[in-house]
């Protein structure tokens, strides 16, 4: 436990500096920002909107950025630049040859990897929260204040980790083992694109392909009208453990032992 921890605080400390980190923590106010300097400009129009109305108008397009592209992009960038940093030093030799186990080493790059994903989307949460309600102090007429959409966001950022994980175990993997930019971050692309495409046709085996699933994540997250109550207000139910995210879940375990093992047996170089 003492070298796993050691390892991690060592990630830690080689990539705050790095866009790997920072990227996770600007991405996210940036992309609020944005929307909400958006909401303000048009606040005469959206202040006819009910406060629950309000709430899904002003998350569902980082939602839907987040499910397409963004999110699956994220991830491969983050699981490359965590290994890149010991590729681009040729220190994999010297890191290995460190008196820690290949388990703390490989473990603690692996979850580092996850954890800025966690960052990522836990900012996405706070700041959509936070930029919604300073909206509707600046803004009275808005009326975020009506509705609470605290839990179901954390909900569906929360399914959202889950889609992505499958990801982040194969792109690890591939990131470990190339150490040039093309070979991961290429098939991370084109393997996103893919998985965006046989989301779009709604091929019935999609589910099967993690690089799909952020977006069916989000594409099961269309409000259900017919349980509004009579007031307008659309719920959303948010079913954690579909089929898509228990395929991303068998995946990402299956890939991350498989990696293990690799390691133990190749010499990275």
């Amino acid at each position: 436990m003492k070298g796993f921890i050691l390892s991690f605080r060592s990630e830690f400390y080689k990539t705050r500096k790095t866009m790997a980190f920072w990227s996770a923590v600007i991405l996210p106010f940036v992309i609020c920002l944005m929307i909400s300097i958006g909401f303000f400009s048009h606040s005469d129009k959206l202040s006819k909107l009910p406060g629950a109305m309000l709430w899904f108008e002003f998350s569902a397009p980082v939602l839907v950025v987040m499910g397409s592209i963004l999110l699956p992009m994220l991830i491969v960038f983050e699981a490359y630049s965590v290994n890149n940093i010991e590729h681009k030093a040729e220190t994999w030799k010297t890191l290995f040859s460190l008196p820690l186990s290949k388990w703390s080493v490989y473990s603690a790059k692996y979850l580092y990897a996850l954890f800025l994903i966690i960052l990522c989307l836990a900012l996405f949460v706070l700041f959509t929260l936070g930029f919604g309600n300073l909206l509707g102090v600046i803004q009275p007429q808005l009326k975020f204040s009506e509705y609470h959409i605290e839990s179901t966001l954390l909900q569906v950022y929360f399914k959202l980790l889950l889609s992505g994980l499958g990801i982040l175990s194969i792109q690890f993997l591939l990131s470990l083992l190339f150490r040039d930019f093309l070979k991961p971050m290429g098939i991370g692309f084109v393997a996103t694109v893919a998985g965006i495409i046989m989301a779009n046709v709604q091929w019935k085996y999609t589910y099967l392909f993690p690089y799909s699933n952020a977006m069916l994540t989000i594409r099961s997250l269309k409000p259900d009208n017919n349980t509004n109550n009579g007031q307008g207000i659309p719920h959303i139910t948010v079913d954690l453990f579909t089929k898509d995210i228990c395929v991303s879940l068998i995946v990402a375990v299956t890939v991350f032992i498989l990696g293990y093992f690799i390691v133990l047996k190749k010499s990275v170089k």
